[in-house]
């Protein structure tokens, strides 16, 4: 009778009753966490691909302003950036999204294979699964929007300020200012969303802007005075 009575003792020792209750708040708390954390990235991406635009058309627009006064010109080539750039950033979005889709589908189907082989009663359990699986896949049209869209809110920065603006010197000041300002507020929302340090975030993407925009600029001039 003594190791019976042990055994049973051991056994109402470790067990722990599980509720339904309990499994459906432990299931909330891991959807919201996979939620915040597939929001975070998005954001991220999109603060990444703003500042890519911003910099990329301003450095071209300073680059042209180096050799052309013209406010034409100086318009002309950051408009062509823009398109350029997110027609780009898009297309590039939409290979490396749809390649993601096709391993995670692939790996989907081989994943659905070894249960029906293991499990008994996959049939209704399967479904449902399936159709979070399905859920969870990444949209390749939506991330080619959404870097687009976000490539082209960043490169209407400069393109803005250069807009109404005739004296040659006062318009490269006021872009330089504006990106200098957008800059600082990309590197304040990458760092807010990555959890990194904000001064050093911000400090490094404002310092990464002026040394494009500059290395543009000086390049551009020296061409262009040598008479190519």
């Amino acid at each position: 009778m003594a190791p019976n009575s042990q055994t049973s003792l051991n056994e109402g020792k470790y067990a722990i009753p599980i509720t339904t209750n309990d499994l459906e708040h432990q299931q909330t708390l891991d959807q919201n966490e996979f939620d915040y954390s597939k929001r975070s990235q998005w954001l991220r991406a999109a603060v990444l691909g703003a500042n890519d635009g911003l910099i990329s058309t301003a450095s071209l627009m300073m680059g042209v302003g180096a050799v052309k006064e013209d406010i034409k010109a100086m318009i002309l080539t950051g408009f062509a950036g823009l398109v350029a750039g997110a027609c780009s950033m898009a297309i590039g979005e939409f290979v490396s999204v749809y390649s993601q889709l096709d391993i995670e589908v692939a790996q989907m189907k081989r994943d659905n294979k070894n249960k029906q082989k293991t499990l008994e009663h996959v049939a209704e359990d399967g479904d449902s699964e399936g159709d979070n699986e399905k859920e969870s896949l990444p949209n390749p049209l939506q991330a080619a929007a959404a870097s687009a869209l976000a490539f082209s809110v960043g490169a209407m920065v400069p393109l803005l300020a250069a807009s109404f603006i005739r004296e040659y010197k006062v318009r490269l000041g006021v872009v330089a200012a504006a990106v200098s300002l957008a800059l600082v507020l990309f590197g304040w929302l990458g760092a807010k969303l990555g959890k990194a340090p904000i001064m050093r975030s911000m400090m490094r993407v404002l310092v990464g802007g002026w040394m494009a925009m500059a290395i543009t600029f000086g390049l551009t001039k020296l061409i262009g005075s040598s008479g190519l």
